[in-house]
Parts: structure tokens; C-alpha cells; sequence
């Protein structure tokens, strides 16, 4: 059995680490290097990096910061926000980025998934996908809706659907971020989750929601992720990397432990 990963998340908006609630209000609440740092010296197995507002301003990302970022550490670096080519991935992997963040650009032009695939390998392709839940029914059977744009724009796009379809693109994993669940800290969307982690066969990192240990043990069981995503219940000093790992291998969750 692979072990499964903690993940701490950086949203980034003019340089400085923001926050938001099913992203609205949101706040700069620190300085994301200094984070990185402090997350990679405490045991994290990965970071992801997002610019939360390249997509939406129709900019590309802010490469300095990426690179301050990458600087300091020396886990898996995951970057996202304003993808929408080649060159783009290209320049982050420059950058220092391993692994290349897709969203509201591939679900524009979904051929961007393979493009980016064929150029830098499956492994090193994530499809981040912002989705809320709706009414099954007619284009959306599955109960759940694609956004795009930072949480902005509704794209009437199934969210399983187009799951399926960045699996058979070329992506190689998926992170499930619940615009419901975003910022609430009480809890994952394991629902939603667990039925993409149970369509698709690449690896599904779940978002938004957490708020204390056992929610992340929830997410790695019940809703059968592949990792678990954090950011307000570390961001804030409520809980540490270390921490939440002992935690859950205390409970029978195979992770990598430092000591």
C-alpha cells in the first residue's frame, strides 16, 4: 500500500499567502516562503502553490515567487493558476516547479491536458478542478458542477464526467477542491471525493474543508483520497505537519513519518 501524503496549500495573490471562505472575502495572511520553509522542515510530503487570481485576471503566474518558494524546498512542488500552454508549464518547471497544476484554461481547451502530458510527462500533470454541488440532474447527473476562474464562472460541466475525461487526457492525478467545503474547516466533501477517487485509476487529492486531525483521517478512509490537502488549520498555528502525520499514523494511516 502506497503511503498517503499531507499536502499544505499556498494560495498566492500579489505575492502574499491569502485565504478565503468558499472563495469570497479574501484576506493576505502571511508571507508564503517563510511558510514553505517552515512546512518542508516540519515533515510535509508535498506543497502545492496556486495563483489564485492569474486565471481571472488572464495574466500568466508570477514566476519570482515560485522560484523564492521553490528555493526552499525539497519536497514535490505542485504549481497552478493561469496555465495555458506549453510554454507556460515549461516556465515553471523552470522555475522549479515538478508538477504543473491545470484548470480553468484546460477546461477551455481540454487538448491542453495531453499538450502539457506529452511535454512533460503524465506524472508531472495535475487537473485541479473547482466544483460545487447542484442538482442532479440534465448536464450535471452527477450532482456536482465544474467553476472556473477562481470560483467565478459555472461552466454547466459535469464534474465526474470531466474527471473521466483528464484521466483518458493524459493527467496524472486530480486534486478535488469542494468550493462548499473551502475554508470552512468542517470537513472534506467525502461524498464528492470518494466517487471520483472510486472512477477514476490516478491518484485524487482531496480539498477544502479541513479543520482538525480527523477530518483528514476521514478524507484517507471513508472518502478514499489519495492525500489530503491543508491550509487554514496550518496556516493559522492551530496544528502542525508533524502533528497531523502522527496523528494519523497513530490511527493505522500509512504515512511517511520523519522519526
Amino acid at each position: 500500500m502506497l503511503s498517503k501524503r499531507v499536502i499544505a496549500c499556498l494560495d498566492v495573490r500579489d505575492g502574499h499567502l491569502a485565504k478565503s471562505i468558499r472563495f469570497v472575502n479574501t484576506r493576505n495572511i502571511g508571507d508564503p516562503v517563510a511558510k514553505a520553509r517552515e512546512y518542508y522542515l516540519d515533515g510535509l510530503d508535498e506543497l502545492v502553490f496556486y495563483d489564485i487570481t492569474a486565471s481571472s485576471d488572464r495574466r500568466k503566474i508570477i514566476l519570482d515567487v515560485v522560484e523564492a518558494v521553490a528555493e526552499q524546498v525539497f519536497i514535490p512542488l505542485s504549481v497552478g493558476g493561469g496555465v495555458a500552454s506549453v510554454a507556460d508549464a515549461t516556465d515553471l518547471r523552470l522555475a522549479g516547479a515538478e508538477k504543473i497544476n491545470v484548470n480553468s484554461a484546460a477546461v477551455r481547451r481540454p487538448a491542453l491536458i495531453a499538450e502539457c502530458a506529452n511535454a512533460i510527462g503524465n506524472q508531472n500533470v495535475v487537473l485541479s478542478m473547482d466544483i460545487r454541488q447542484v442538482a442532479a440532474a440534465g448536464e450535471m447527473p452527477s450532482g456536482y458542477e465544474i467553476v472556473v476562474d477562481g470560483g467565478r464562472k459555472p461552466m454547466a460541466m459535469d464534474a465526474l464526467a470531466w474527471a473521466l475525461e483528464g484521466e483518458r487526457l493524459g493527467a496524472g492525478e486530480l486534486v478535488v477542491n469542494s468550493i462548499d467545503a473551502d475554508g470552512t474547516r468542517e470537513g472534506y466533501e467525502l461524498k464528492l471525493t470518494r466517487m471520483l477517487s472510486e472512477a477514476v485509476r490516478i491518484p485524487v487529492i482531496a480539498s477544502g474543508g479541513a479543520g482538525e486531525p480527523g477530518h483528514l483521517h476521514d478524507v484517507l478512509t471513508e472518502g478514499k483520497a489519495d492525500a489530503a490537502l491543508v491550509a487554514s488549520m496550518v496556516h493559522y498555528g492551530d496544528y502542525t505537519v508533524s502533528g497531523l502525520k502522527r496523528y494519523l499514523h497513530e490511527r493505522g494511516v500509512k504515512v511517511r513519518m520523519s522519526w
